[in-house]
């Protein structure tokens, strides 16, 4: 497996199992060079966008826990947000149209004041910047939709969105290396992010938004959190069909999105299920092949493209459509 990926270069971990019980893993490289940190089963990595797939499931089992309805107009947990219609499905699915705090203007978001989930709102609120489509007409991946859902979790749960994922997540699954991001609490020794050359990369303005990125965990822990997927009772059979199935067939194409999970589906093949994660040089994807049972992670500290590449190793189990993965598909189908 390990050798097909040609990750000669490789700092992190990758990790193959089936049925929960892991076939193969590896860890090596460089985690943290200020303190001469190597990688290993208990170093934690930010995992970039990624972080979506927990996030889903955390609003998921809130809804299961009749606490937010998948179909309720948004405003009614958020009553600043000033779009209509826009319903937690659709920020789920990034069928929402709202558009990514990272495009505000700076005019509007100021480089020099970071930004925050509270910031997004209150931008959202009072400059109100127009949609990108009329919602639920079509599909535009958004970091914005993920952390509106954080909110949406503090909210409902009158709890902080790092404190609210210990309780629906990390605690639940035994995930004992994982937490959300803060500003100010110290994280102990975790992976840094370097690019191609080694250089450690620098915090940005949008650094500090959680719920569409800053979940910090281990191909272990993710195991983990796969095997809960499976579980109907930490997660229910209604809400695992609602989240592993398609919402965007406008264009044709092969490329499509469910509840915090993307998909490749193929006429005769299996639908093969994973999400990717690129964050400064941070780069990952999490693949879970539903109809063999079969989780393959791979979580990289040092920009490197090559990680996309695991669904070759797909073919060694099922029979799954194989293309390159691409962490930069906006729209879907293609």
């Amino acid at each position: 497996f390990y050798d097909q990926l040609q990750l000669n270069t490789f700092h992190g971990m990758f990790l193959v199992a089936k049925n929960g019980e892991i076939l193969f893993e590896r860890y090596r490289g460089i985690a943290n060079e200020k303190n001469n940190l190597k990688f290993s089963p208990e170093t934690p990595v930010h995992v970039a966008s990624i972080s979506k797939v927990v996030t889903a499931v955390a609003v998921l089992r809130l809804v299961d826990q009749k606490k937010i309805r998948l179909d309720e107009d948004i405003r009614h947990y958020l009553p600043d947000i000033p779009y209509e219609g826009i319903t937690v499905r659709m920020l789920l699915n990034h069928r929402s149209g709202i558009p990514y705090y990272g495009y505000f203007p700076k005019e509007i978001s100021p480089p020099e004041i970071p930004m925050t989930n509270n910031r997004v709102l209150e931008i959202l609120k009072t400059h109100r910047p127009k949609l990108y489509f009329p919602s639920n007409t079509l599909f535009s991946y958004c970091n914005t939709n993920y952390a509106l859902l954080a909110l949406i979790v503090e909210k409902v749960t009158g709890k902080s969105f790092p404190e609210a994922m210990q309780e629906l997540i990390f605690i639940p699954l035994k995930m004992k290396h994982s937490f959300i991001f803060q500003p100010g609490k110290t994280m102990g020794n975790i992976a840094l992010s370097y690019n191609s050359r080694g250089i450690l990369q620098a915090e940005t303005q949008l650094d500090q938004v959680y719920g569409d990125k800053n979940l910090y965990t281990t191909v272990r822990d993710l195991l983990r959190f796969d095997c809960g997927t499976y579980s109907h009772t930490f997660l229910s059979k209604k809400m695992k069909a609602e989240m592993f199935k398609g919402y965007s067939y406008e264009r044709p194409g092969k490329a499509n999105y469910g509840l915090g999970i993307r998909m490749k589906e193929v006429p005769g093949k299996s639908t093969f299920f994973f999400h990717t994660g690129w964050w400064h040089g941070n780069t990952g994807c999490y693949a879970t092949m539903r109809k063999d049972t079969v989780c393959m992670i791979i979580l990289s500290n040092h920009y490197s493209r090559k990680v996309f590449g695991i669904n070759r190793l797909s073919l060694a189990f099922g029979n799954y459509p194989f293309e390159p993965l691409d962490p930069m598909e906006k729209t879907s189908p293609e």
